[in-house]
């Protein structure tokens, strides 16, 4: 019988983690990987069953790699603190054990500002979360936006998990922020330097992306706004990469 470990990654996620563990009681171990909650997040997922590791954070692919390394499952789902997952997709999960895949990816529906988003890259927005442990590791050069690589091919579920991304707009421009500024030191480590073009030609770039070719228009004036942050987003990464360099220089 292969077993499967739930794994959640956490920092200060008391209003989020009983919900989220909730919908991964179908698991056959609870693990969530702390960075050293002040809040109740910790107690309250070892109430619910999970087995806590503490580990100070340094990049989100480093607290994934832990959450590999210690899982005892056979499998690994990993789902973030502000999603949750339906019967459907735990459906799936069994029946995919026993393949020969790697890994699954998963689509995912976000729901921005109260806002269930129809383009814009946020949907279908697949993410590759059933992981087979020994065959999957994540790079420690991408510290944002990370995604496993895998000794072998991956296959795609089909029922979707919820992110309800983002509650108030100072969550938004605050976790932006951050990712900019871990954005830009995985850039910096790849060897990529700001060029005088880049401070308009990356954002516009963005803008488009998120807009037109991921059809953002569908979600109308709000997937306009959602587009113009993402091209904010560029820009800050731009300004602290140009900070690195002045620091180095």
């Amino acid at each position: 019988m292969l077993r499967v470990t739930g794994a959640v990654i956490t920092a200060n996620e008391e209003a989020n983690i009983a919900a989220c563990l909730r919908s991964l009681a179908w698991a056959d171990e609870l693990l969530v990987v702390d960075s050293g909650s002040t809040d109740r997040t910790v107690a309250i997922a070892r109430q619910l069953g999970a087995r806590v590791e503490v580990r100070p954070f340094t990049t989100f692919a480093d607290q994934r790699n832990a959450a590999l390394t210690w899982a005892t499952g056979d499998w690994v789902f990993f789902l973030d603190a502000d999603e949750r997952m339906g019967r459907a997709l735990a459906t799936q999960v069994r029946a995919a054990l026993t393949s020969d895949y790697a890994g699954f990816w998963v689509p995912r529906r976000n729901i921005i500002l109260g806002h269930r988003m129809r383009g814009g890259g946020w949907w279908p927005d697949k993410q590759l979360r059933l992981l087979r442990r020994g065959r999957a590791h994540y790079n420690p050069a991408r510290g944002v936006h990370e995604v496993a690589e895998l000794d072998g091919p991956a296959g795609e579920l089909t029922a979707p998990l919820l992110h309800y991304n983002y509650q108030r707009l100072s969550q938004l421009f605050a976790k932006q922020r951050f990712y900019a500024a871990q954005e830009a030191r995985d850039r910096w480590q790849r060897g990529e330097r700001v060029r005088p073009h880049h401070w308009l030609l990356q954002p516009a770039r963005a803008f488009h992306r998120r807009f037109i070719a991921w059809q953002g228009y569908r979600d109308g004036a709000f997937g306009a706004f959602l587009a113009a942050v993402m091209a904010w987003y560029e820009f800050m990464t731009l300004v602290q990469l140009a900070r690195l360099g002045r620091r180095s220089a």
